[in-house]
């Protein structure tokens, strides 16, 4: 773009949202174009700065509201649009939920076309606030690149604390905050799961490998949350911010964390996968065991498997069940699980599906019934 300007886009006037669409934005029509925005409740009467057009369908951001639709409700966040971690607080939980159902039953009909019966009523989640298991967080050198966050209501308020303790610590002590661009600095991620039990783990990721600076920061946290039963760090000096790939180091307390569903135990590690939500995963499980019919004799495949928690919930119930799973360290996890806990009559296999799941696998271990 050396000297060719952008076309300036319009801003779209009294417009009305009439809807909302998939990815938490909301939608309107105008002259047959369908146009998304994020942040927009249905009655919205609202202007849009559109800031993508093509033939059949726009993008832009609300610039004005005029009148809010009746069905908008006062977001509890004060970081709420700013932040991009929720799209629908001011929503009311309820018709999130129906939206949500509207989208399963829209992906089934109208976009797979599959004769499908009638989708059950979604079983919504008894706590919306504070019921993540699992939160990420980035330090960043570059202001204007990550928001300085106070509170967030997705996890129990601990999280708050230990996250506002590392910013003000670092700040205090001249610690550097990573910068993207420059690729240096010494804080650079923080992970914070709290499981069900109450177990706690915090995952320190530092992007130089500073070993006193590292040591007392790690001390003073481990001073001020006695209540972090894993405390672990990773020095991640890569381009990107992923530590599957990288050496976790235990500084204190265990090298996993728990979770408790009915009598089972899951060790959850730092690179484990599990649901965000722990008391909606048992429900969701729950709902697979009832609906799976489970007698005791049937033979139960569990494809995409991850770390087996379904395969070992409904074990008991079955004779035997096989796991199938593309990551080597899911199955890992999942073989760890069935021990930990007495399960006998699983049988876990890493691989890709269409590797795996052959005509000579199943005349080896049998035809699933379920």
């Amino acid at each position: 773009e050396l000297s060719r300007k952008r076309k300036e886009l319009p801003v779209l006037e009294q417009i009305e949202i009439t809807d909302v669409a998939a990815e938490g934005n909301a939608l309107t029509r105008v002259n047959d174009m369908v146009v998304f925005v994020p942040f927009g409740a249905p009655g919205d009467i609202v202007d849009i700065q559109l800031t993508k057009k093509k033939k059949n369908y726009a993008e832009g951001r609300i610039t004005h509201l005029h009148q809010p639709g009746a069905i908008r409700i006062e977001p509890r966040c004060s970081h709420f649009t700013v932040c991009g971690g929720c799209r629908w607080q001011h929503l009311p939980y309820e018709f999130q939920l129906e939206c949500k159902q509207r989208q399963v039953k829209d992906a089934i009909d109208r976009i797979a076309k599959v004769d499908a019966p009638e989708v059950s009523p979604i079983i919504g989640s008894e706590d919306i606030w504070g019921y993540r298991n699992k939160m990420e967080y980035t330090f960043s050198g570059a202001f204007d690149k990550v928001l300085d966050i106070e509170s967030c209501h997705l996890q129990d308020d601990f999280g708050n604390r230990l996250r506002r303790f590392i910013r003000d610590f670092g700040k205090e002590h001249g610690y550097t905050f990573y910068d993207l661009r420059q690729q240096q600095g010494l804080l650079r991620t923080l992970m914070i799961r709290i499981a069900s039990t109450g177990e706690i783990m915090a995952v320190m990721v530092f992007g130089e490998d500073d070993a006193e600076k590292i040591n007392t920061l790690l001390s003073a946290v481990k001073e001020r949350f006695p209540e972090i039963t894993s405390l672990l760090y990773v020095i991640n000096t890569k381009v990107n911010d992923t530590i599957g790939d990288q050496e976790v180091i235990t500084f204190s307390g265990s090298d996993y964390i728990e979770e408790k569903m009915e009598s089972l135990r899951f060790r959850i590690g730092p690179k484990s996968f599990y649901q965000t939500n722990s008391r909606q995963a048992y429900r969701l499980y729950s709902v697979v065991r009832d609906f799976a019919g489970l007698t005791g004799d049937e033979l139960v495949y569990d494809l995409y498997t991850g770390t087996g928690t379904i395969a070992n919930f409904v074990a008991s119930k079955a004779s035997k069940v096989i796991g199938i799973e593309y990551v080597p360290e899911a199955i890992a996890d999942a073989k760890i699980n069935s021990e930990v806990n007495g399960i006998d009559n699983t049988v876990f296999f890493a691989g890709d599906m269409k590797d795996v799941l052959t005509d000579e696998f199943i005349a080896e271990h049998g035809r699933p019934n379920v």
